[in-house]
């Protein structure tokens, strides 16, 4: 007579234990999902460029507005504060309505700073700007 233990091991195994698998599959996703934002920040970028060229805005007409770390705005270098810099553009764009400005940020500058400098612009309705940046030594 044979006996309960010895009947089980030479019966065949009829499932699959998929644990193991759940488990591999499971890792692979925790992987794909902690490295694909990684590959998104690495990006590169090609910027649209367009066929039709600027119009060069002569010397005259460009206005420098220099903000340093401080939060001190010069206005082709003459110290104003941003209520009467937002004046004296308004009037600016009024005596010339092609008014193009040039704005010469520090690098340490926060960036709320600029955002302001940047709404003075838009409420005297000056549409040429551009911020002046320097190349970088390698």
């Amino acid at each position: 007579m044979r006996r309960y233990s010895q009947r089980q091991s030479l019966s065949s195994l009829s499932e699959i234990n998929i644990t193991p698998l759940l488990d591999l599959a499971f890792v692979l996703l925790i992987i794909f999902m902690i490295t694909t934002p990684l590959l998104e920040n690495s990006m590169s970028l090609i910027i649209p460029s367009s066929g039709v060229k600027n119009s060069a805005v002569p010397a005259t007409q460009v206005q420098t507005i220099s903000i340093d770390r401080n939060e001190a705005v010069r206005l082709n270098n003459q110290v104003v504060d941003l209520e009467s810099l937002s004046a004296q553009l308004i009037e600016m764009k009024r005596a010339n309505p092609d008014l193009a400005v040039v704005i010469r940020p520090d690098r340490d500058l926060p960036v709320q700073s600029l955002i302001k400098l940047m709404d003075a612009l838009q409420r005297a309705q000056i549409m040429k700007i551009g911020i002046a940046t320097r190349a970088e030594t390698k």
